[in-house]
């Protein structure tokens, strides 16, 4: 197998990884609609770096420990639940906090920064060892013999990237999209908003508990 056609192989592999409905699309969706697009690329984008951090340290060896060391696995595990359930946690109170804002006449919070968004994504891949796992698992199988390690699974990190960039700017071009024929249908936006980040602090603790509560 030559670096072309192990490429190849591997986009396939990842193309139907990325396109599966999971925990980064609905971040993505979330911050397209609640939002806008610079927040939803934004958090695509750090998504993609926690990714290509996974990647590289699958080239290198060191997510082997995820696979050797039950201790090692178990605490990312529960270190990734925790982060994904305070999240969720946070967007049901923020949402509450909203309502008895609206309801006393207070204004309703701005837009967090961009960074904000960017480091929500990175983080809640890299609390992922899921990620990990899978990245050990599938990168050495598409590593010809005579290449480098660390520089195949570093192309192989970034075909991912791209297909998941390109999967992310179709959902958060569709959303605006949606977004754009509720507006002519006057839906309410501040109603469709909270109804959205409900449902996403409810999925981010629904995932949260998947991890604590799942094995290998």
């Amino acid at each position: 197998m030559d670096i072309l056609s192990a490429l190849a192989s591997f986009a396939l592999v990842a193309g139907l990884l990325t396109i599966m409905p999971g925990l980064d699309t609905a971040l993505v969706l979330r911050s397209a609609a609640a939002h806008g697009r610079a927040h939803a690329f934004a958090t695509a984008l750090g998504i993609n770096t926690g990714a290509l951090i996974w990647g590289v340290a699958a080239a290198a060896g060191a997510t082997a420990l995820l696979t050797a060391s039950e201790t090692a696995y178990t605490v990312l595990r529960f270190a990734g639940a925790g982060y994904l359930v305070w999240m969720g946690f946070g967007l049901l109170r923020s949402l509450w906090r909203r309502s008895a804002s609206v309801e006393l006449g207070a204004a309703v919070e701005g837009r967090p920064r961009l960074l904000v968004s960017y480091r929500r994504g990175m983080t809640t891949n890299l609390l992922n060892p899921k990620i990990g796992v899978f990245y050990m698992a599938m990168i050495p199988q598409f590593i010809p013999e005579g290449t480098s390690h660390l520089l195949m699974g570093v192309l192989l990190a970034l075909v991912h990237d791209i297909e998941g960039m390109v999967w992310f700017t179709a959902l958060i071009l569709g959303v605006e999209r949606i977004g754009a024929v509720l507006r002519r249908l006057r839906v309410r936006r501040r109603t469709a908003q909270r109804s959205l980040d409900g449902v996403t602090g409810v999925v981010l603790i629904g995932f949260g508990v998947d991890l604590a509560v799942r094995q290998h």
